[in-house]
């Protein structure tokens, strides 16, 4: 969730700076600017949503076509799986009477024992198994979230550069807010990780700028 909300609040400042930067260059009238932006945020949105559902889905489905399969075999070819469980552990250095109980304990129970195939064999852990829906409003949501903040000062000020400005400076507020209040969960500085975030935020709200400048002169 933590990943998602960041992706999705990062990615909404991003695409709203560079977008407003541009429109503001060549529009001069506030009003345009926020409609124009509000409807590419409402766009990235409905794209981050759909994206977020759709690749959260697959991998459900794969998920549950792996863990099918898994019961299959412990159903079908018992002894092949309790080898694979000893294999495990006497890879990780565990005496023969030792690694025997252990494969009598996992095997005595069938949702112990796919749990334990799912995690050692197949790599999958149940948390990983994100609800599709939630998290594509979670992916739109913050994005929506990240992309209105650089349109504020244009509902605010009639000056669109002036406005500009501000937006520009309360995305780098915002950018910072993220990297801090991320180190709550992370447990780093979080003077350190809000200017990484802001950095590599405004670095590529930058080179979105500057390739949108460069394509207004070609075209």
């Amino acid at each position: 969730m933590l990943r998602d909300v960041i992706f999705g609040l990062n990615d909404g400042l991003v695409t709203s700076i560079g977008f407003v930067s541009g429109v503001t260059g060549a529009v001069f009238q506030s009003k345009i600017i926020i409609l124009t932006g509000i409807a590419q945020v409402v766009a990235g949105g409905i794209a981050m949503f759909i994206g977020a559902y759709l690749s959260n889905q697959s991998q459900e489905e794969f998920f549950l076509k792996e863990i099918a399969r898994e019961k299959r075999e412990i159903k079908e070819i018992p002894e092949v799986e309790k080898q694979e469980i000893r294999d495990i552990y006497n890879q990780m250095g565990f005496t023969p009477d030792e690694v025997e109980m252990i494969v009598n304990r996992i095997t005595s129970d069938d949702k112990l024992w796919v749990r334990f195939m799912m995690r050692e064999e197949l790599g999958i852990l149940e948390e990983e198994m994100e609800n599709p829906v939630r998290a594509g409003m979670i992916m739109g949501g913050t994005f929506l979230i990240g992309g209105i903040f650089p349109l504020i000062p244009y509902f605010l000020i009639g000056n669109t550069f002036v406005a500009l400005k501000l937006g520009i400076l309360l995305s780098v507020l915002v950018f910072f807010s993220i990297g801090a209040g991320k180190s709550i969960l992370t447990k780093t500085h979080w003077f350190k990780s809000g200017l990484q975030v802001t950095f590599l935020g405004g670095l590529a709200a930058a080179i979105g700028f500057l390739i949108g400048k460069g394509i207004s002169f070609i075209i």
